[in-house]
C-alpha cells in the first residue's frame, strides 16, 4: 500500500511516526511526554533529597551550638538568680511594711491615748485654777481684813467691824481707838490686854493703833 500524499509504502510512514513519538495526523503527544518529565524530576529530586540527608553534619555537634548553649545556660542561669534575689527582697520589703504598719497603728493609738491625757491635763489645770482664784480670792479678802501692827484709818485704809487678834497676845501689846485726824490726841478706847486674844470695834471716822499685838482678822 502506497501513501498517496508520499507515494512511500504505508509500512515505513507508520514507523516514522512511532520513531518520532508523533501520531498517523503528525501531531505529539504533550501528556505522555509531560508524565515522563514529571516522573523523571520526581526521581531526582529523591535522589537528590537522599544524597542532602546522608552529607549535612548534625547542627548540635558545632562549636556555634555549643556557644550559644553555654550563653543560654549562662542567661538561665542568671535569670533565676535574679528571680531568687527579688523573691527575697520582696520577702524582706513586705515584712518592712508589715513591721511599718504595725508601728503605726501604735503611733496612733498612742497618739489618741495622749490625746485623751491632754484633755484630762487640761480639765485639771482649769479645775487648779478655778481654785487658785478661788483661793486667791480668800487670800486677798483675808488680807484686805487683817491688820497688822500700825496706825489704820477705818473706812480708807481698813472696813468697818470687828476684829479679833489671830494668836494670843503677849504682856507688852498696846491697841487704842482714836478719833481720825487728832494724831492720836482723842483717845476714844484703849488698852493693855497682857494676854488672850483681844476684840476691838471699829467704826468709820476712827484711826486704829496696834502695837507688839500681831495681827488682827475682821470677824
Amino acid at each position: 500500500m502506497l501513501n498517496t500524499e508520499t507515494n512511500e509504502p504505508a509500512e515505513t510512514h507508520i514507523k516514522d511516526v512511532l520513531h518520532e513519538g508523533k501520531s498517523p495526523s503528525g501531531q505529539a503527544k504533550p501528556a505522555r511526554k509531560r508524565r515522563i518529565f514529571a516522573a523523571v524530576a520526581v526521581v531526582a529530586l529523591l535522589a537528590g533529597a537522599t544524597a542532602i540527608g546522608t552529607t549535612l553534619p548534625d547542627p548540635k555537634s558545632s562549636d556555634a551550638y555549643a556557644v550559644l548553649a553555654g550563653e543560654k545556660a549562662s542567661v538561665e542561669s542568671e535569670r533565676d538568680s535574679a528571680e531568687s534575689s527579688y523573691e527575697s527582697m520582696k520577702s524582706k520589703y513586705d515584712s518592712l511594711q508589715n513591721g511599718i504598719a504595725a508601728r503605726e497603728a501604735k503611733v496612733t493609738t498612742r497618739e489618741a491615748e495622749v490625746g485623751k491625757a491632754d484633755a484630762a491635763v487640761k480639765t485639771a489645770d482649769a479645775a487648779v485654777k478655778v481654785r487658785e482664784e478661788a483661793v486667791t480670792g480668800a487670800e486677798k479678802a483675808k488680807a484686805a481684813n487683817t491688820v497688822s501692827d500700825g496706825t489704820w484709818t477705818v473706812g480708807s485704809d481698813i472696813e468697818p467691824g470687828t476684829y479679833r487678834a489671830v494668836e494670843a497676845v503677849g504682856s507688852s501689846c498696846y491697841w487704842g481707838i482714836y478719833r481720825s485726824g487728832s494724831n492720836g490726841g482723842d483717845i476714844i478706847e484703849n488698852d493693855i490686854p497682857g494676854g488672850g486674844r483681844p476684840v476691838v470695834a471699829l467704826s468709820a471716822g476712827q484711826d486704829f493703833n496696834s502695837t507688839r499685838c500681831g495681827k488682827w482678822e475682821k470677824q
